[in-house]
């Protein structure tokens, strides 16, 4: 009678045991989908800020009003110009195009495409086009080249697309 009951015990111990076990594989990827929230990449403008190299940039976006929509679902590629690349332009000259919403949201626009792009689909275009509407000319030949921009780093992903470094301020055909 005891070898019954102690064999009935480990049978019961081990259904126990497979139960939780299933029960914690069950839940795992539950747990593991809220912890990877808590560690989502930041938008678009939150990477921005946080970066310290794009100033400039989020000082413009926020004179056009367009923080909303770089911090919206997207998704949206960036090619996003460094404060040295707005240095290039001559300080009247940015300052007059930071008062001219109209044509700041034109150049901030230029910069951004519809959709993810990451830098294995850009060196396979010769051209893309931007919310602005115009068309950006790619050449991979040598290096990344968007117009006249260098690329100078690729692929920063976020939680609404991604961004690529430029050392130049794009201007659309105006």
């Amino acid at each position: 009678m005891f070898a019954i009951t102690q064999n009935l015990t480990q049978r019961v111990r081990y259904t126990l045991l497979a139960m939780f076990s299933a029960s914690m594989l069950a839940a795992a990827p539950a747990y593991a989908d809220h912890h990877g929230d808590k560690k989502a990449a930041a938008d678009i403008v939150d990477t921005a800020v946080a970066a310290g190299s794009f100033e400039t940039l989020v000082t413009a976006v926020q004179a056009a009003g367009l923080v909303e929509t770089l911090k919206g679902e997207g998704p949206f590629t960036v090619f996003a110009p460094t404060d040295e690349a707005f240095a290039k332009i001559p300080q009247a000259d940015l300052e007059a195009l930071l008062a001219d919403r109209e044509k700041l949201t034109q150049v901030l626009t230029y910069h951004v495409v519809s959709g993810k792009v990451m830098a294995a689909d850009v060196i396979s275009m010769t051209s893309a086009e931007t919310v602005q509407g115009g068309t950006l000319t790619i050449d991979a030949s040598d290096g990344v080249k968007v117009n006249d921009a260098n690329v100078t780093a690729t692929d920063i992903k976020v939680s609404n697309g991604v961004i690529h470094v430029i050392d130049t301020v794009l201007m659309p055909g105006m």
